[in-house]
């Protein structure tokens, strides 16, 4: 009797302890619901429409070798023999969704750039169901953020707050508009941060494992207190859905872009005009380090402060104004932040030796095109590409006649997707010979955009061709 009271006891004892620490655990989950009270009436949902050309889903048949039956049915599809054309494929309006948020009581909102890339009209709904014809303020593509307007006052704001602070692990939550559901809110923590992507090198991004899905982009993400601390921006997914990867732009890195768009309409980034690559351990032990780590200067442009400043290629960048540089990735963004003319100090190791090189940025090449030559920046950001003339004696190396040097690749752009990248020698497009960057406009203007084009360059002195697909303006 008294073992079967013992026994008793025993499991009241347990079943009490496990209520006790299941009410503490729920006790130290966060709860989210003040949180979303006050956060929800400043998220809004984007709604954007354009219009596109429908391509010809048959185009590149030849009109005669199509079986009668095929031209009976599809006949207005295929293309017609010379002389007796199709005009241009259909117009239709495409629909898209988004998220965004009010960063001022007159009507500024941010959200991603992808969102609103190619409208030619956007509508805002706010939290009171209030629809609102929005304009685009600026956009860059960089670093995917956009800034838009609408006509209101006294509009409920977020409160914004220092992405620097978040640490791994800590708590977040993200309200956006996914699949069009408005105001859903999910939650999880921060999974990692600083993280770089394979075509953003500009932003160290907030690594979450919060459920974001088609609809949340441009959407903010908040830590417990309430603030903004990163735009929700895109997921990693092998099934188009969501699996437990999501990534964040840092609310401190949309801020200065943002800023910069309210009064310049332009964002403008510090040039140091190197070509880099990442420094492996075999490279590591080779240079004489203990570790690998820095940016390894592979080229320069000849123009360029970094040459003008006297680094050279094989230089080692450690460190930018202290700020260390731990991979080839951070260079990127450690100088791109930085303000044109701004003067930087370079920790370099050279030939074995540190020192300290100051250097002078120049002006990203995309804002020199916009305030000095309009027709190069237009071509040259729709090929993806800043370039450079190509030095005599490396034409006659060459063997070539022409050909223009590629120093900068966008991340995002049609050149990137084709795989050009930054010191390859770009000779012909679509079999038209590149004879210098002034040429190149001429031809990037009449590149066609319903097929794909031959380029064929140079890289490690080797030729080669790619494939170039141009989207639709």
């Amino acid at each position: 009797m008294m073992r079967t009271l013992r026994y008793v006891s025993l499991w009241m004892l347990l079943a009490a302890s496990l209520l006790a620490w299941q009410g503490a655990m729920a006790r130290e989950l966060p709860d989210f619901t003040e949180l979303v009270e006050e956060a929800a009436p400043g998220v809004v949902n984007i709604s954007t429409t354009r219009t596109v050309e429908s391509r010809n889903p048959f185009q590149g048949f030849n009109h005669e070798e199509i079986p009668e039956i095929f031209r009976h049915f599809f006949g207005d599809r295929f293309p017609m023999p010379p002389g007796m054309e199709q005009g241009p494929g259909r117009s239709q309006e495409r629909q898209s969704l988004g998220s965004g948020f009010i960063i001022s009581e007159d009507g500024y909102i941010m959200t991603n750039a992808h969102v609103v890339d190619g409208a030619d009209e956007i509508v805002v709904r706010l939290n009171d169901r209030r629809e609102l014809a929005a304009e685009l303020v600026g956009s860059d593509e960089r670093t995917d953020v956009a800034v838009l307007k609408v006509e209101a006052e006294s509009l409920p704001t977020l409160r914004l707050g220092d992405s620097d602070d978040l640490r791994v692990g800590e708590w977040v939550a993200a309200i956006g508009s996914p699949f069009g559901f408005d105001h859903s809110v999910t939650a999880g923590i921060v999974s990692a941060i600083d993280r770089t992507l394979p075509r953003d090198a500009y932003v160290p991004f907030i690594q979450t494992d919060v459920a974001i899905n088609p609809g949340n982009s441009g959407g903010p993400l908040f830590n417990l207190d309430g603030e903004v601390v990163g735009i929700n921006s895109q997921i990693f997914t092998r099934s188009g859905g969501f699996m437990g990867l999501s990534f964040a732009i840092p609310i401190n890195v949309a801020m200065d872009v943002a800023d910069q768009l309210r009064s310049d309409g332009q964002v403008r980034r510090g040039w140091l005009g190197v070509m880099i690559q990442p420094v492996s351990r075999d490279l590591a032990e080779s240079f004489g380090m203990d570790e690998p780590r820095g940016a390894l200067i592979a080229d320069l442009d000849p123009e360029g402060p970094a040459a003008r400043d006297g680094l050279r290629a094989g230089d080692i960048i450690l460190a930018v104004d202290g700020a260390r540089v731990h991979d080839s990735s951070a260079l990127p963004r450690l100088i791109g932040r930085t303000a044109p003319g701004s003067e930087v100090a370079l920790e370099l190791l050279r030939d074995g030796e540190r020192q300290t090189l100051e250097v002078t940025l120049g002006d990203w090449p995309d804002a020199q095109m916009a305030a000095d030559q309009p027709e190069q920046e237009s071509q040259q950001a729709r090929l993806g590409v800043s370039v450079s003339e190509l030095e005599p004696s490396e034409r006659e190396r060459l063997g070539i006649e022409g050909g223009v040097r590629i120093l900068e690749v966008a991340p995002d752009g049609a050149a990137a997707a084709a795989g050009l990248r930054p010191g390859d020698v770009l000779v012909s497009i679509d079999h038209r010979t590149v004879a210098g960057p002034d040429e190149l406009v001429a031809l990037v203007r009449e590149l066609p955009t319903d097929r794909a084009v031959p380029v064929r360059l140079y890289r490690d002195g080797r030729s080669l061709f790619v494939a170039l697909r141009l989207d639709a303006d």
